[in-house]
């Protein structure tokens, strides 16, 4: 009889690592972000984005050396493929077209604020639904890094927000959640690869509507342009997707959720480094709050 493997080998070392690297490419994605976004619209960069994503991500997954191993399939069953389309629409495709449209009517610092009330949900829907529970240290660092999000968030905020732009945030947010929450158990039986390829194929199919505006829009892109929507999908995307697939699978979900907490905090040094935006005192006090709640709930 054939045995379904339901958990990955224990290597906390390298999900710590491999969860530090998404941190810091998803970080990196908003400088990227924020330089595409007077030049590419919403639409058209999430295709852009997820469709050479997909490219990549197939290149390395069937150019790579496929050990045998029978315990993992290497294709989904009937059942996965639910859980799995509701992973690439609305994490893939759904997170990418609200959070692109959103930062379009919303300061940097509400954004943030506003789409890192993710975690939380992740923790919550992760509690109930994956019967991950509510470990104190988990609660108490995600209520810290939270604090540090709406520190961070009030520090930038320039006080304006268009309600719109704010009903686009929470729905990225929920979308990001319950994306993470579906993908956690199709870790369990398909490696993480395949998973995050498949995903990120459905969201580009997701947003192939806006084909003709990329095209559209690629032909008066200049090379820089260009080189930042190679560099979105090839690092926060790509690699970014499958750095988080392999630390999930070796974690929580709500343990990883809390993690990327530390993604704003990030972003903001990245910005300060990249695009001369230098961040307040309060910006750099939740910066550590986030830290700090990341370093409670990974906590033994």
């Amino acid at each position: 009889m054939t045995t379904t493997r339901t958990e990955a080998p224990t290597r906390p070392g390298l999900a710590a690592v491999a969860a530090a690297v998404t941190v810091v490419l998803w970080a990196s994605s908003f400088v990227a972000i924020r330089h595409l976004g007077t030049e590419i619209s919403a639409g058209a960069l999430s295709l852009a984005r997820l469709g050479l994503g997909s490219l990549f991500l197939g290149a390395l997954l069937f150019t790579r050396h496929r050990p045998a191993r029978p315990a993992v399939r290497r294709w989904p069953a009937q059942r996965d493929w639910l859980p799995l389309i509701a992973c690439g629409v609305l994490w893939f495709g759904v997170y990418n077209l609200a959070l692109n449209e959103a930062e379009r009517r919303l300061d940097a610092g509400t954004s943030a604020m506003l789409v890192h009330i993710a975690p939380l949900l992740i923790a919550v829907l992760a509690g109930f639904g994956l019967g991950e529970g509510f470990p104190r240290q988990l609660v108490i660092g995600g209520l810290v890094s939270f604090a540090g999000i709406v520190v961070i968030g009030t520090s930038t905020s320039d006080g304006r927000a268009e309600t719109w732009g704010v009903v686009l945030c929470v729905i990225a947010a929920i979308s990001y959640a319950v994306g993470v929450v579906t993908q956690k158990p199709l870790l369990n039986r398909l490696p993480a690869a395949e998973v995050t390829w498949l995903a990120c194929t459905i969201g580009a199919v997701v947003c192939l509507p806006f084909a003709p505006t990329l095209a559209s829009e690629l032909r008066s892109a200049d090379a820089a342009t260009i080189w930042w929507i190679v560099y979105l999908a090839a690092f926060p995307t790509a690699l970014g997707f499958t750095t988080w697939a392999f630390a999930l699978r070796r974690t929580s979900a709500g343990r990883m959720g809390v993690t990327v907490y530390a993604v704003p905090a990030v972003a903001v040094v990245l910005g300060w480094l990249f695009l001369s935006e230098t961040p307040t005192a309060l910006a750099l006090a939740g910066g550590v709050l986030c830290l700090a709640g990341v370093a409670i709930s990974r906590r033994s």
